[in-house]
Order: structure tokens, then C-alpha cells, then sequence
């Protein structure tokens, strides 16, 4: 019998990490298939003051680690609650383990950008996503296929 199915803000509030290493300030949409999250890169984030200083540019491991928190670890938790009802979803998180990624672009700081994830594999606590990244023109950013496994903490 499925779970409840958790709302957007509901997963937002799941979501393990936290400023400043949250990198997902909305989910607009999430069903057993896909994922929408965004997140805008604001100018005063910490890691632009060493990430070539006076032409600041979003480095790429926080360009990935961004599409995982939508695409691996929201989409998981969302998952997890459908399929385990009985289990308390904030003792669970999904950790983003393998990608292989491909960047078009760069995303310079004040950049909002949308991320979209498609679930490919989810069985036995475990998932793989195709996860894509647009700019604020709708231009490709970065794709990947990213994995992740579900563990029990607390």
C-alpha cells in the first residue's frame, strides 16, 4: 500500500542539508517520475570569493552537488515516504554517491537556475536520476546521471 505523497515544502523541510551548503530554494514539482526544483546562486555566496576573484563564476562541483540535491536526494525522500508509510522520512536521507556530468556553461553569481530530474532506477533504497540544469534563459547548463542510496540515521 503506498505512503503519503509529500508536498514540496514537506521535502524542502527534509532535505538534510542547510545553508550554507543548501543549494535548493524551491521544489515547484515532484511525482513518482520527475522532480522540478530552483535555486538561485546569490552573489554573496562563500565560495565566490576564492573561485576566480574579480570574474566570479559557480563552481562546477556546486553546479552538481545542486542538481543531486534536487534530482538524488529530494526525489528520494519523496520516494521513500511512498514506499515505506511507516517509517518517519526524517530518519532516512538519500546520499549522492556517483554522477557522470557534462557542463555547457558557466552560472555566474545572481543566476536562478531550474532543475529538473527524471528517476531512471529507484528499488532497494536506491536511485538513479537523469538530472539537467537550465540557466535563467532556458539554456542547457549541465546534464548528468546521478545515484544515490538511502540510509538510516538517528
Amino acid at each position: 500500500m503506498p505512503g503519503e505523497r509529500l508536498t514540496p515544502a514537506q521535502i524542502l523541510d527534509l532535505l538534510p542539508q542547510q545553508r550554507p551548503f543548501r543549494f535548493v530554494d524551491e521544489i515547484l514539482e515532484v511525482d513518482e517520475q520527475r522532480i522540478t526544483g530552483r535555486y538561485t546562486f546569490r552573489p554573496d555566496e562563500f565560495f565566490y570569493a576564492g573561485h576566480f576573484p574579480g570574474r566570479p563564476i559557480t563552481p562546477g562541483v556546486i553546479l552538481l552537488e545542486s542538481m543531486g540535491q534536487v534530482g538524488v536526494v529530494a526525489l528520494g525522500i519523496y520516494l521513500f515516504a511512498l514506499d515505506y508509510p511507516d517509517e518517519d522520512p526524517s530518519r532516512w536521507t538519500t546520499l549522492f554517491v556517483e554522477a557522470e556530468t557534462e557542463f555547457m556553461r558557466a552560472v555566474p553569481p545572481g543566476e536562478a537556475v531550474t532543475i529538473r530530474g527524471e528517476r531512471l532506477v529507484w528499488r532497494r533504497h536506491k536511485l538513479r536520476s537523469r538530472i539537467e540544469m537550465f540557466g535563467s534563459d532556458g539554456a542547457l547548463v549541465a546534464k548528468t546521471t546521478a545515484s544515490g542510496v538511502g540510509v538510516k540515521h538517528g
